[in-house]
């Protein structure tokens, strides 16, 4: 009865040119937007704390589209196993490295949860590396995890964001979580090219969502904090 979600190795041509397509666009895509958004960052806040959210978020995301595109398109059995270890974890690495510039930009809030994150990716590599199979569901089970952990454990993130981003997080998370079902399905003719749109899909709507924390928590142009200036009038001699 789990025949169809038992493990595939063998795609036809048909399958891997599309999924081809979707890593290109998605790859030349990040690589060009990734430097605008860390620009952005710099002239609006100019501040560590956003050069370092947006950079670190740029380049997880960068990287998992790569080790994603190495893994599903080189058709080569001698780097398979070595790219099928990247692939799996950076994704973990993209889920802490999304969640990195939303904690930095709002004041350091649930910084537990940045922490925790961020371990939860090195544990996760770690289940990735030294068995790759054997605890499948497992290392799948803490993607969503980590992918929804702002819902019961980032409360005070949650109240420091504008609605509007958490709407976009929101639907990138919907969008991750479906596109499982499709990851899982391998029997299903191009199953690995509908699950890459589903994220392709997503990391669009997550990278909409930073951009707009990194414009809503701007400073505005030209603003100055300047401390009131305190004038003593002596009233004058008659």
């Amino acid at each position: 009865m789990f025949s169809s979600f038992l493990p595939r190795t063998e795609y036809s041509r048909a399958e891997r040119l599309s999924d081809a397509v979707v890593h290109a666009l998605a790859l030349s895509a990040a690589i060009l937007a990734a430097p605008v958004l860390i620009t952005l960052a710099s002239v609006w806040h100019g501040n560590a704390a956003a050069v370092v959210g947006t950079t670190v978020y740029g380049i997880t995301l960068i990287a998992m589209i790569l080790c994603s595109a190495l893994y599903n398109i080189w058709d080569s059995s001698e780097w398979t196993a070595l790219f099928r270890r990247l692939d799996h974890s950076a994704i973990y690495f993209k889920i802490a490295g999304t969640y990195t510039p939303f904690i930095l930009l709002s004041g350091g809030q649930d910084g537990y949860l940045l922490v925790a994150l961020w371990t939860a990716a090195f544990a996760g590599t770690a289940l990735r590396i030294l068995a790759p199979e054997r605890m499948r569901w497992v290392a799948i089970g803490l993607y969503l995890l980590m992918g929804w952990a702002i819902v019961f454990a980032g409360q005070n993130l949650l109240a420091a964001l504008p609605p509007h981003v958490v709407w976009l997080m929101i639907v990138g998370g919907v969008l991750y979580t479906a596109g499982v079902a499709f990851y899982l399905f391998e029997r299903m003719p191009f199953h690995n090219t509908i699950w890459h749109v589903f994220v392709m899909a997503a990391s669009v709507i997550f990278f909409a969502a930073v951009t707009a924390q990194v414009a809503e928590t701007r400073h505005p142009a030209g603003a100055v904090e300047l401390a009131p200036a305190e004038v003593a009038v002596e009233p004058s001699a008659a």
